[in-house]
């Protein structure tokens, strides 16, 4: 062998060793990053097992609340305005003044429409005590001429028969000439008392069903009714209790607690009834709806824990709630114009369904929200 040879060969003996460092390394770096890859899996797994698919979020949610809009029950012009935007308000305090000097003249009016249908419905009562008796004096007169014209009936069958015995004797002679005159004259005021009596008699009874009818009206309208319970009374009253609520309503007052939005009214403005002036919002009844997407609610279901935060605080503030409820419809079915799909070039999209989430009044009253924040919710689907 040559010298050459001899030399050549050293450094391939040297270079073994170090090759097969190098492979134990290169096994040792893949053991290590296959048992990496194996923990993450594992990871990966039990947070998708455990965690994931126990939870659905959305980042698409929102502060919302049942806003009053607050409007005058009755037209008017505004005396004054005693709020502003953003100012808070407790429930009863005066939000606005109407002018009242029309309402205070139509109450003043109805209450004395009160007073003078009282006055005239008791004069009703005691006209029928008048009434009453009339009746009884017309009754009274009844009789009389009652009696008067069975006295005349007799008189004249008194008087008939004696002229007709005189007439029978004045044939034979038994009888004079005068005497016969006589009987005729009073057989003919017989029959003239009998004539005026019968007219007394229907005077009496016209008179007597004139004074029945005249206290059956009188009875008609105060009958079974005292004063205060007459259908009249209760009418005009109810007219004072209408004047009354209106002068109230020239006073507007805030439906609860809550923060002043979107102020409209001005001072000297007339405004009409209906007419939105501004809203209160009651900020410590703020709820959450969370718009989750069709297939994350397929194991959500009212009493569910929720938690959340807000951009408006960040991820150190985190709010506890409930779901109490899904919406009726996704937004799209209730948009101004619906989607139509019945067409060739339909493309499916993923819808969201509003879910009502409420919140824990306490921690709303630490960290207040106001209605339209942006909010990101967690249902917890283990309970």
């Amino acid at each position: 062998m040559s010298t050459e040879t001899l030399t050549a060969s050293v450094p391939l003996a040297v270079d073994e060793p170090n090759d097969a460092a190098m492979k134990a390394k290169r096994r040792k770096l893949f053991a290590i990053l296959a048992i990496a890859v194996f923990g993450l899996g594992t990871l990966y797994w039990a947070y998708v097992y455990f965690i994931a698919s126990r939870h659905v979020s959305t980042e698409n949610a929102y502060v919302g609340a049942n806003v009053a809009q607050v409007t005058p029950l009755i037209g008017g012009p505004v005396r004054e305005v005693l709020v502003d935007d953003a100012q808070r308000v407790k429930r009863g305090d005066v939000l606005v003044r109407l002018d009242d000097t029309d309402a205070r003249l139509s109450l003043a009016r109805a209450e004395a429409e009160l007073a003078l249908t009282e006055r005239r419905v008791r004069g009703l009562l005691a006209t029928d005590s008048g009434l009453g008796a009339q009746v009884m004096a017309r009754g009274a007169d009844q009789a009389r001429a009652d009696a008067r014209l069975v006295a005349a009936r007799a008189d004249l069958a008194k008087a008939k028969i004696d002229l007709d015995r005189r007439e029978a004797l004045a044939a034979s002679g038994s009888v004079s000439g005068d005497e016969l005159t006589i009987a005729r004259n009073a057989y003919s005021t017989a029959t003239a008392n009998l004539k005026v009596a019968q007219a007394e008699n229907a005077l009496a009874q016209a008179n007597r069903t004139s004074a029945v009818g005249s206290r059956d009206a009188n009875r008609a309208l105060i009958a079974d009714a005292t004063p205060e319970a007459n259908p009249e009374v209760l009418a005009v009253r109810a007219a004072r209790d209408q004047a009354r609520v209106d002068l109230d309503r020239t006073v507007v007052r805030a439906p609860f607690d809550g923060i002043v939005s979107r102020r409209q009214v001005q001072v000297g403005q007339r405004v009409q009834a209906g007419a939105t002036m501004m809203v209160v919002v009651p900020v410590q009844a703020a709820f959450v709806d969370a718009n989750f997407k069709e297939g994350q609610l397929a194991h959500v279901a009212p009493g569910q824990r929720v938690t959340l935060t807000s951009d408006l605080y960040g991820e150190d503030v985190k709010y506890h709630g409930r779901v109490i409820g899904f919406s009726g419809g996704t937004g799209a079915a209730f948009a101004v114009v619906p989607a139509q799909n019945a067409t060739g070039n339909w493309i499916k999209v993923v819808q969201r369904l509003p879910v009502r989430i409420t919140l824990d009044p306490k921690e709303l009253a630490q960290h207040p929200l106001r209605v339209g924040l942006s909010m990101n919710a967690t249902v917890d689907l283990s309970n």
